[in-house]
């Protein structure tokens, strides 16, 4: 039994005296490797040169991708749902562009619901709530719902989320009373989906009686401005307050928005809820109007395009007839330009 464990411990010196040779070659390789800057490992350096081809390069571009929704309706007030890219005529500060890219309803959405609730409104608080949650419902997984509510003053109940029964939840537990600050409302909201939506469409629906009774030192091309810088359109949901003729007349000529303007100048539309028939209706009508509205993107021709604000002018094929007659293009007047960038 000795002699056994003898001879196994005599076979095992070989082994150890290789094993001891190969740990000395692997020492005095990384010490010549440290030495002269290759301290990377055979592995690391392997794993290295097969990812290194791989990486993309990086391009630096002075131009931005500038994008255009727009809404399409026939002479008698259809939506045209079915137009292609080719159907599109784009043009920057007076100049033909090629479209670059095109889409319908695929962008995820942001949208800041604004509602107000001064006095006059306070019959249809109750039934805004279901309004509200049904009409949602429809929207996508992915899009975002943000709510502020205004008076006076504005505030933002929620912050962008993809629950949308929390943005109705918040409108059962609100009160109405106090002025109405449409200014300020629009501002803040615009302000706020250029800073959290920079990736998303953004949209704003305004439920309101649409008669602002207080002078903020935003005025109407401010609110306008605010707008078009955060690429957001503005939708209005219009219920029928309570408003005697002195309220109406108070602000008037002092910087109040005018909310029929503000849609046009940024491609969106006005949903009045006596025509719709209910609150309800109106909704539905608007969220829908929303899943139907193009896409269009356009790098300018331009790339070392001025800075400040770009009119744009969006129409059909000449086969199409004529803008304002045969049909109508609703989407934004222009964008703001702040000079090159890269990426």
């Amino acid at each position: 039994m000795e002699s056994c464990r003898g001879i196994r411990r005599r076979a095992d010196l070989p082994a150890f005296w290789i094993i001891a040779l190969a740990a000395t070659a692997l020492v005095a390789a990384l010490v010549f490797a440290v030495a002269h800057g290759h301290a990377a490992a055979p592995a690391q350096q392997e794993r290295r040169s097969q990812v290194q081809p791989q990486d993309p390069p990086q391009i630096r571009v002075s131009v931005n991708l500038v994008l255009v929704e727009a809404t399409v309706k026939s002479r008698a007030g259809q939506i045209m749902g079915d137009l292609k890219k080719e159907d599109f005529i784009v043009e920057d500060n007076g100049q033909p562009q090629q479209i670059s890219s095109f889409s319908r309803d695929e962008l995820p959405l942001a949208v800041a619901l604004v509602v107000d609730i001064s006095g006059s409104i306070q019959p249809f608080l109750k039934p805004l709530r279901y309004a509200t949650l049904t009409a949602l419902k429809t929207l996508k997984p992915e899009d975002e719902v943000a709510m502020f509510t205004f008076a006076g003053q504005v505030d933002r109940r929620v912050e962008l989320t993809k629950d949308k029964r929390e943005v109705s939840d918040q409108l059962e537990f609100l009160q109405a009373g106090g002025a109405t600050n449409i200014n300020r409302a629009i501002y803040d909201a615009a302000r706020y989906l250029q800073q959290e939506a920079p990736a998303a469409r953004r949209v704003i629906v305004l439920i309101s009686d649409d008669v602002p009774t207080v002078a903020d030192p935003i005025d109407h091309k401010q609110v306008v401005d605010s707008a078009l810088e955060a690429d957001a359109a503005v939708y209005n949901l219009k219920v029928p307050g309570d408003n005697p003729v002195a309220a109406r007349m108070m602000t008037a000529g002092r910087g109040m928005v005018n909310v029929n303007k503000l849609t046009q100048e940024t491609g969106g539309e006005i949903f009045d809820v006596e025509k719709e028939g209910s609150l309800f209706l109106a909704f539905q009508d608007l969220i829908q109007r929303l899943k139907t509205r193009y896409t269009i993107g356009f790098y300018p021709a331009n790339p070392d395009r001025s800075r400040g604000f770009h009119k744009l002018s969006l129409r059909l094929q000449p086969s199409f007839g004529a803008d304002g007659r045969d049909y109508n293009v609703l989407s934004k007047s222009g964008y703001y330009a702040y000079g090159t960038a890269t990426q």
